[in-house]
C-alpha cells in the first residue's frame, strides 16, 4: 500500500467510508490510489490537465492494479464529471482563488450534481474558499491546519445538506461570540472567514505560527510601502496596518486561552 505524505493522508481521513471519490488536479493520483488500497472507497477517478502528471496519474493506477477502479481522466476543473458521477470531491495543493473559481464553474455547469462532500486543502487564500462554501450553501464542518517540511496547511471538510440546514449551520459556525472582542457580528464573521471559525476556535501552536508569519510578512510589506510617496501606496500601507491590528488583536485574545498542542 502507497504510504502518503501527512497532508495528503490527512485529506484522505476526511473522506467519508464508501463514497465515489473524484480528486481534482490529482497530479500523481496518490491520494486515490491510497483510498482505494485502504478500501476506504470503492472507486475514484483521477483528473489532471497537464500530460506529464496526467500520465503519471495513468501509470500508477496501471502499476497498482487498480484501472478497473480508478478512471484517470484529463481535463480542466470538474470538467472532467459527469453529473451524479462522484459522492466526494476532493482538491488539493492549489491556491484558494483557483480552488474556488473551478468550484463555481463546476457548479455552473451541473458537475457538482449529486456531490454531498467537499475536501479542500488550499495552499494559500482559504478565505476564498470559505467564502465560496458560505455563498453556496456548503456546511463547513471541520477544518485542521497542520506543518510537513516547513510549510503550514489547511483542510477544509464540508457537507451538503438541504439549504435551510446549511444556513442554521453556518449560522453557528461563524457565530464570533466566542472572540471576547470589541466587534461588530459582520466583523466577526469576516474574521471567522479569513482565519477559520473551527481553527479558531481550537488554536493549534502550529496556528499561532502561521498567523506570527503572516505578521510579519505584512510587516515588511508595508516597510516598503512606506519608501513610496504614492497615494495609493499610502491607502494600502493604511489597509495592511488595520489588518495586522486586527490579527495581532485576535491572536492576543485567543492567547488569553489555553492553546493545545500540535
Amino acid at each position: 500500500m502507497l504510504k502518503l505524505s501527512k497532508r495528503l493522508q490527512t485529506i484522505a481521513e476526511f473522506v467519508s467510508y464508501g463514497s465515489r471519490v473524484a480528486d481534482i488536479g490529482s497530479d500523481h493520483a496518490l491520494l486515490p490510489v491510497y483510498l482505494i488500497q485502504s478500501k476506504r472507497v470503492p472507486s475514484a477517478i483521477a483528473g489532471e490537465l497537464n500530460p506529464g502528471p496526467f500520465e503519471a496519474a495513468r501509470k500508477q493506477a496501471a502499476d497498482a492494479g487498480l484501472t478497473s477502479k480508478l478512471q484517470v481522466r484529463r481535463g480542466d476543473g470538474l470538467s472532467v464529471l459527469q453529473p451524479g458521477e462522484a459522492d466526494t470531491i476532493t482538491i488539493a495543493g492549489m491556491g484558494g482563488s483557483l480552488m474556488s473559481g473551478i468550484l463555481e464553474e463546476g457548479y455552473l455547469a451541473g458537475k457538482l450534481e449529486g456531490v454531498k462532500e467537499l475536501v479542500l486543502q488550499p495552499n494559500v487564500g482559504e478565505e476564498f474558499v470559505r467564502s465560496w462554501l458560505l455563498k453556496r450553501s456548503w456546511w463547513l464542518a471541520e477544518e485542521t491546519i497542520l506543518e510537513e517540511d516547513d510549510k503550514i496547511y489547511e483542510v477544509l471538510h464540508a457537507f451538503k445538506y438541504e439549504e435551510s440546514e446549511v444556513l442554521k449551520r453556518n449560522a453557528e459556525v461563524y457565530d464570533a461570540s466566542f472572540l471576547t472582542l470589541p466587534i461588530h457580528q459582520d466583523m466577526g464573521a469576516a474574521i471567522l472567514e479569513k482565519m477559520g471559525p473551527h481553527l479558531l476556535r481550537e488554536p493549534k501552536e502550529v496556528f499561532f505560527k502561521k498567523w506570527r508569519f503572516e505578521l510579519d510578512k505584512l510587516g515588511k510589506i508595508v516597510t516598503q510601502m512606506s519608501q513610496s510617496d504614492l497615494e495609493q501606496a499610502e491607502l494600502k500601507k493604511k489597509q495592511f496596518r488595520e489588518e495586522m491590528s486586527v490579527i495581532e488583536e485576535v491572536l492576543q485574545c485567543l492567547q488569553t486561552g489555553k492553546p493545545s498542542s500540535k
